[in-house]
């Protein structure tokens, strides 16, 4: 019975010196006549600095591509070089956007451009947030091919000559998409 009683003692303590509370006094009896006070130092307060936002690098030649067969698993068949808008009417626009500017160009005059710098920006997942005072863009890539979807909300965006894609790739992965041949447009 005395075993009992001193391992459910040594089991108390044990469970009491675990408690989660955080300001924990603790007293120590150096003598009889003496104490003195020992108290936990508290968790240092730690500074949470967000990590700041970067554009993906990606962002900066953003080049048109369009929805060519739904049906299609092979995203390098879904999504292709649209034809009129590259060959016939040539006012597809390309995107580039920096940290000091969102660039809309002409995919067939560079010096055809509209440029944007007064903007915020945000990633929410998979989805960068640019906002104007005007309207706000969300890319949200839809693929790792990468292809991205681009949603404009606000105040309509009217370009001369300039028109906007609703999906858009890297330069560097447009050649692994569906091509159309040009031909006598020469575009």
């Amino acid at each position: 019975m005395k075993n009992l009683i001193i391992s459910l003692s040594v089991v108390t303590a044990l469970l009491a010196s675990c408690s989660p509370a955080t300001d924990k006094k603790v007293e120590t009896n150096i003598s009889p006549d003496t104490k003195k006070d020992v108290v936990a130092s508290k968790p240092k307060s730690v500074k949470n600095d967000p990590e700041p936002v970067e554009i993906p690098a990606d962002f900066s030649t953003l080049v048109p591509i369009d929805l060519l067969n739904s049906k299609s698993t092979d995203v390098y068949e879904k999504y292709g070089i649209e034809f009129s808008g590259n060959c016939y009417s040539c006012d597809l626009t390309s995107l580039s956007i920096t940290k000091n500017q969102i660039k809309w160009t002409n995919v067939c005059d560079e010096k055809d451009s509209f440029e944007i710098s007064d903007f915020s920006f945000s990633n929410e997942g998979g989805k960068t947030i640019f906002k104007t005072p005007e309207r706000t863009y969300i890319l949200t890539q839809i693929d790792k091919a990468p292809v991205y979807e681009l949603v404009i909300e606000g105040k309509k965006l009217e370009l001369k000559n300039k028109r906007i894609s609703k999906y858009f790739t890297t330069q560097k992965a447009l050649p692994l998409f569906t091509e159309h041949d040009c031909g006598d447009f020469e575009g």
